[in-house]
Formats: structure tokens, C-alpha cells, sequence
């Protein structure tokens, strides 16, 4: 093995690894915006939960965070503005990546 392929091997395995790590912490994002959206809604315990996962797979309908940010804002309409629904979303994405580190 030469020098190079070492290097390489190690900046896919970093790759892969920063990969994983943003999934993760986008899913926890969704996650906790599905919390605090559900408590704004007047939602507890299981149908909290319930919600939250509704927000989750939101994120599945395309690429970015926009498919995320339409659910909520149609969601909240009347109860959250547009610049609090996205200054929450990036309040809660430094959070959940803290955690995830954290679980590491």
C-alpha cells in the first residue's frame, strides 16, 4: 500500500462518516421540530410522538429543507411565523448535532 491509498481510504472513511453524521442529526432536527410544533398545536404524549414522525418523513418528499419548512408553516399557520419556524430550525439543527456527538 502506498501513502496515497492510505490518504484515500481515510477521506472516504471521513466521508462516509460526516455522511452519517449529518443524516443523523437532520433526523433528530426533524425529530425535535416535530416536538416543539406538536406542544405549539396543543399535542401530548403519544400524539406528540405521533406528530413529530409525521415531520420526520416530511423530509423524505425532496432534497433540503423547504419539504420540512412547508409542512410546519402550513401546520402552524396562525400560531408560528416564517421566521420563527426557520430560525427554530436552525436553533434546533446546532442541537440535535451536539447530542449526536455526544452520543458518539
Amino acid at each position: 500500500m502506498t501513502t496515497f491509498d492510505d490518504r484515500e481510504r481515510a477521506h472516504e472513511a471521513k466521508f462516509a462518516h460526516d455522511a452519517e453524521l449529518n443524516f443523523k442529526a437532520e433526523a433528530r432536527r426533524n425529530r425535535l421540530l416535530g416536538e416543539w410544533a406538536a406542544g405549539l398545536l396543543g399535542k401530548t404524549g403519544d400524539d406528540a410522538r405521533a406528530y413529530a414522525l409525521t415531520v420526520v418523513t416530511s423530509d423524505f418528499d425532496e432534497p433540503g429543507d423547504e419539504d420540512v419548512f412547508r409542512k410546519l408553516a402550513a401546520d402552524l399557520e396562525g400560531k408560528a411565523d416564517e421566521e420563527t419556524i426557520r430560525a427554530k430550525m436552525v436553533e434546533l439543527r446546532a442541537t440535535a448535532r451536539e447530542q449526536i456527538i455526544s452520543e458518539i
